[in-house]
């Protein structure tokens, strides 16, 4: 069976190249990158996070790399930031945690890449889970209208 999503459907739309890769289910980031065909700093893990009440952000981070809740504070001119519960996640962006991308999203939130993704193909979820896409990180990033800064750290 293929599954189609408003992440693929939203990404065929907007003409941005892409490639549809389809495998089973993975358990982390290395599985991830391997059932990709990729290296895992190329795994883009796709966070939403709560700015206030109603407003919320996409933030694009790196395999092998951690959100730093106070360079992304201080990126977007804020005191207080916070992960949704599941259920907020799914309400606001129309997916399950796991296969949130900010493509096809029921809303348009801003969205934030690490500064690390220019000049790299990447992939991230497609809205299902074991379905992803990959593309260049750029062209993603500029039809995302995306904030580029540094705002990940090392995973420890």
């Amino acid at each position: 069976m293929t599954v189609d999503t408003p992440a693929l459907q939203a990404l065929r739309d907007s003409g941005l190249a892409h490639e549809v890769l389809r495998h089973g289910p993975v358990g982390s980031l290395r599985e991830a990158a391997q059932a990709r065909g990729v290296e895992p700093a190329d795994v883009v893990k796709t966070l939403v996070v709560r700015r206030g009440e109603d407003d919320h952000l996409f933030v694009l981070v790196p395999g092998l790399r951690t959100l730093s809740w106070p360079r992304l504070r201080s990126v977007l001119g804020v005191s207080r930031l916070s992960l949704p519960d599941a259920t907020t996640a799914r309400q606001v962006t129309g997916y399950e945690r796991g296969t949130i991308t900010p493509f096809g999203a029921v809303r348009a939130w801003p969205v934030v890449g690490d500064v690390r993704l220019q000049g790299r193909r990447i992939t991230l979820g497609a809205g299902a889970a074991g379905v992803a896409v990959a593309l260049d990180a750029d062209a993603a990033l500029e039809a995302l209208d995306a904030t580029v800064a540094d705002v990940t750290d090392p995973e420890a």
